[in-house]
């Protein structure tokens, strides 16, 4: 039988998977501008009066594809006749091309379900999907220069390929389970995702509050633009692809440093100065009116500062056991990038809308982004510090908890331990024993816990046996069977061992001295405490203690 092997081009190497990726990358290219192409010509269909036929659909839709990958078009139809710039790319569009091209390298590092098929190297699968992504748009271009929205050449040489190699390499990063260089990266890279997400978070909301507020105004901008139900639904289209460009907007306005409205207005949280070059349109219907501000703009500032708590609460987490300083340098990188993401954002969410006083429309990226620097260095940095010292204390109860030492062989063989109430007792007449003017406070201090043993003997034993104190030492003439005796009568047994040892019985007194060498030990070991009140009371008698209700009391005795 003839074994035959298969060529290594036939199962796939490396060349095969590089070339797999570059077609994975024209792919997802294709699929973001079909499903563009497709609202663009159902919007057109359902138009009244349609002023183009498909191929001008078409035209607009490669445009606002272009549009989405942040390339500004040029309108030649302009009232004015001259070329007219359009810059603000609506960022709810580019979520998709991004989104595809991260799914895209981060499947092609995939190695399937066998764990067989090749896979490229990750900087090859970086350069072969954003290659075959880049492939589809510089068709694209070509394919607008003969419509009515031509794309910027610069714009499209420098932003397009930025953002698919930036989502490339995003995808390969997650492919590869994020690696980072450290734990201080790590912890500053999510408290700077936390904080820019508070940051859209709030901006959003304060947008959404002054539409809210101008709802009327915003309701006569769209009746104003489109008379027709299908205008009306386009116009909330794009109001709709905007949302994240207003949530942008809301942001920068809360930082301090606010949007231009035109090359001669500036909107800030202090009022509205200049004269603002506003075209219609229902989300600019929000914007603040001219004038100074009041309480009402001015909390727009809680916006920050709640981003800035937030990242530097996840930063004091991640540092309770970091040095002050290596806590202060990662609160420092987390203020930096967060200020670098909100510089990106900025930058997206603005641009011109024309020429002259419409050429600066929207938030100037270098000043949102050092003032969310400045706000996560001046209040996320001390809220980090004190949420790291704050995890570093150490409870009352921990410091207030009594110390136990164990227990140490005195010299004389018997063993001494240290309680809670007081020093370790030491036997009698050694030279640990306290005496001189210490003695009456050693005895002070020993007091509680012989009252507590004095009260337990009262109490019946653990296995419910009724069973009263068995008798102290008798006067030094007491005999061992005297002992033996008292013990059977306390216990119930005649016998004249000791039931919880081997050896023979002993006097009282002798018994002590032996096995615990202290005069408050309990000769019997049923004393938790260690320490018997009545050991040196000559005159205890074991019927001063009268049987409790819930102990039998002893039986009658005989008549003769």
């Amino acid at each position: 039988m003839t074994h035959v092997t298969e060529h290594p081009l036939v199962q796939g190497g490396r060349s095969a998977a590089l070339a797999t990726a570059c077609v994975r990358g024209g792919v997802a290219a294709g699929l973001g501008l079909g499903a563009l192409a497709v609202l663009v010509i159902a919007a057109w269909i359902s138009s009244p009066y349609p002023d183009s036929g498909p191929v001008g659909a078409l035209h607009v839709a490669a445009g606002l594809w272009l549009l989405a990958h942040g390339v500004d078009l040029v309108r030649t139809d302009a009232l004015s006749g001259l070329p007219a710039p359009l810059g603000i790319a609506p960022l709810l569009l580019a979520a998709l091309p991004v989104w595809l091209v991260h799914r895209t390298a981060r499947d092609t590092l995939d190695p399937g379900a066998g764990g067989t098929r090749p896979r490229p190297s990750p900087g090859g699968a970086v350069a072969a999907v954003a290659g075959g992504y880049l492939l589809v748009a510089a068709a694209v271009v070509v394919y607008s220069e003969s419509g009515p929205l031509p794309a910027d050449l610069v714009t499209a040489g420098l932003w397009l390929p930025a953002l698919v190699t930036g989502a490339a390499g995003a995808g390969v990063w997650t492919a590869l389970d994020r690696p980072l260089p450290g734990r201080r990266q790590a912890a500053a890279l999510r408290a700077a995702g936390l904080g820019t997400l508070a940051l859209l978070g709030g901006g959003a909301v304060v947008a959404a509050g002054s539409l809210a507020w101008h709802a009327g105004r915003a309701q006569a901008s769209l009746e104003g633009l489109a008379g027709e139900w299908s205008g009306r639904v386009t116009v909330l289209l794009l109001v709709l692809a905007l949302l994240p460009n207003a949530a942008v907007w809301g942001a920068a306005y809360g930082l301090g440093p606010g949007f231009a409205l035109g090359t001669g207005a500036l909107a800030t949280p202090l009022g509205l100065v200049g004269d603002p070059a506003v075209p219609p349109f229902p989300l600019l219907a929000a914007l603040p009116a001219e004038g100074r501000g009041t309480w009402v703009h001015w909390a727009a500032a809680t916006v920050p500062l709640a981003a800035a708590v937030v990242q530097g609460h996840h930063v004091g987490r991640a540092a309770r056991t970091w040095a002050a300083g290596e806590a202060a340098l990662t609160a420092l990188g987390t203020a930096g990038g967060c200020g670098a993401a909100v510089a990106v954002l900025a930058a997206a969410a603005g641009g011109p809308l024309g020429t002259g006083r419409l050429s600066a429309f929207g938030p100037v990226w270098w000043q949102a982004g050092a003032a969310a620097v400045l706000w996560g260095a001046g209040a996320g940095m001390p809220v980090a510090l004190g949420v790291r010292a704050w995890g570093r204390r150490v409870p009352r109860s921990e410091k207030l908890r009594p110390w136990t030492a164990p227990a140490v062989p005195a010299p004389g063989g018997a063993p001494t331990a240290a309680t809670a109430d007081g020093p370790a007792e030491a036997p009698s007449g050694s030279p640990a024993s306290p005496s001189g003017p210490m003695a009456p406070l050693s005895r002070l201090k020993a007091a509680p816990s012989r009252l507590v043993a004095a009260l337990s003997g009262l109490l019946p034993t653990p296995s419910g046996a009724a069973e009263a104190r068995p008798a102290a030492a008798a006067p030094e003439a007491t005999t061992a069977a005297e002992t033996a005796t008292d013990r059977g009568a306390g216990t119930g047994t005649g016998t004249g061992a000791d039931p919880r040892s081997d050896a023979p019985a002993a006097p009282h007194a002798a018994r002590t001295a032996d096995r615990y060498a202290s005069p408050y030990a309990d000769p019997f070991g049923d004393d938790p405490f260690g320490d018997d009140p009545f050991g040196d009371d000559p005159g205890y008698e074991p019927y001063d203690c009268l049987p409790a209700a819930w102990e039998p009391s002893p039986p009658p005795p005989a008549a003769d």
